[in-house]
């Protein structure tokens, strides 16, 4: 579902290809408008994500084609920005829940990240009720009014979002819980 970002051929021109769409390109926070801007922006995250200052990784299908990126931005202490997107054609297939979910248990098991905030556009609906749907994640707008602020500077441009490791971590294992309670015993 999700592997480090590659500086090759066959996964930039496939990520740009999906990145260049219309439905795809304004949410973009990354945006690239060429396949050789797009292989330079990815050599630097790739170099950000050595240095500590990023996490990129790219979301492939079941064929391990890529069809998306998912990245922590901004990290600072134990939090960062999720950034998102995945091309055109997986919209509505349930790659992004598969990848947040995934990506979440890396930031919050392996990297020690406490807390993703989620930044989406008021006129993003689609991303917002994504985002609405899962269990641990809590509109942020106004019990982190800081970062809101910060956010949303000269006019109301974006809705926060935020997922705690506590939410996440007690969600998760009461889903682990429930599957094993479904498994059938071994005889």
């Amino acid at each position: 579902m999700l592997k480090k970002r590659e500086l090759t051929w066959h996964e930039c021109h496939a990520l740009y290809d999906l990145m260049a769409h219309p439905d795809v390109f304004p949410f973009v926070r990354q945006k690239a408008y060429s396949y050789e801007e797009f292989m330079f922006v990815t050599k630097q995250t790739i170099e950000a994500e050595e240095r500590g200052e990023l996490i990129s990784r790219t979301i492939i299908d079941e064929w391990e084609n890529p069809i998306g990126t998912i990245n922590l931005y901004d990290i600072e202490g134990l939090a960062g920005f999720l950034g998102t997107w995945i091309g055109k054609p997986y919209h509505g297939k349930g790659y992004n829940i598969l990848a947040k979910e995934s990506f979440f248990q890396e930031l919050f098991f392996e990297k020690e990240i406490e807390t993703i905030y989620m930044r989406i556009r008021n006129e993003n609906i689609r991303s917002r009720k994504a985002a609405e749907k899962f269990p641990y994640v809590i509109q942020a707008n106004e019990t982190r009014p800081t970062i809101f602020k910060q956010l949303n500077q000269d006019k109301y441009l974006y809705d926060l979002y935020e997922v705690p490791k506590d939410l996440f971590t007690m969600n998760y294992i009461r889903h682990s819980n429930e599957s094993e309670e479904l498994q059938p015993l071994e005889a």
